[in-house]
């Protein structure tokens, strides 16, 4: 493990002393890949966590590529988790998925040791790492695995992700495809998620959204004018809303699936507004 003492900090933010502490193992004797780094300001106690997935399509992507989000999160007074998992096509998907939810074990037993509170947990992501980070809160099944329950998270921000209806984008890219004489992708969504119908559906967050599970509440925040992943959101979102879970949906305007993740965090940015609100409504229950 590495430890690297920062003090100020970047575009927006307020100088906050804090700790980056790198290269966590999560899974001992296990992959390269099996690695977090904490964020943590500096004193830290018993506060809330944030557990960051990144994107990359689950083929690429790492868990260094955060921008200003910890900066920002620190200064709300957050601890800030980002993780690595194994990438397709070297492991399947739910393998991946199961790294995602080692990760957050390995956090629920270890964040208190850098000022966390494992019973209050923001998860999020971007891309992939929206489509993870709904999947793990909206089916029960991977964290229970690794012995934790809903009870502890404070809530979800799925981050311009288009895949929390596989079956929904499938038919929508290879319609597109196919009516314009393209050819369909080698490694599409289809391949990814394991060329199964079955699959398909078990690996959509909107398949396993249902009252009384605990869901926490959700703000999707996805590209306005990006027709698949608002269309994905606003999916998303009606199931939520259909069993009672709180859901805010923010659209950002003038902006591209890359820099409305990349913005997170800095001075004037809208999607940062709303995430300060969200995590203002969460912190209060």
């Amino acid at each position: 493990m590495k430890c690297i003492v920062l003090a100020g900090l970047l575009v927006g933010v307020a100088a906050v002393a804090q700790e980056l502490k790198r290269e966590f193992r999560y899974f001992e004797d296990g992959h390269a890949r099996h690695v977090l780094d904490v964020y943590a300001p500096a004193n830290a106690k018993d506060l809330p966590v944030v557990f960051w997935i990144h994107g990359g399509g689950w083929q690429s992507g790492d868990k260094a590529n955060v921008q200003e989000k910890p900066a920002w999160f620190m200064e709300q007074g957050f601890v800030f988790v980002s993780i690595n998992h194994r990438l397709l096509p070297e492991v399947k998907m739910e393998e991946l998925v199961g790294d995602v939810a080692k990760a957050f074990g390995w956090m629920q037993k270890h964040v208190g040791e850098h000022g966390g509170d494992p019973r209050r947990v923001l998860v999020g992501g971007h891309s992939s790492g929206a489509q993870l980070a709904a999947l793990i809160c909206t089916d029960d099944r991977y964290l229970k695995a690794e012995g934790v329950s809903f009870e502890v998270l404070m809530g979800c921000v799925p981050v311009d992700g288009d895949t929390y209806d596989i079956p929904a984008i499938i038919e929508t890219a290879e319609t597109r495809r196919r009516v314009h004489h393209e050819p369909q992708a080698t490694f599409g969504h289809r391949e990814k998620f394991g060329n199964d119908a079955a699959k398909h559906v078990g690996f959509s967050a909107v398949t396993h959204v249902a009252k009384g599970k605990g869901i926490p509440p959700f703000l999707i925040v996805h590209v306005a004018d990006h027709p698949d992943n608002s269309a994905q959101a606003r999916r998303l979102a009606a199931v939520l809303k259909g069993a009672e879970v709180p859901v805010t949906v923010f659209g950002g305007k003038e902006t591209n699936h890359s820099k409305i993740n990349a913005l997170i965090g800095t001075e004037g940015d809208l999607t940062t507004k709303a995430l300060g609100d969200f995590v203002e409504k969460v912190r209060a229950k």
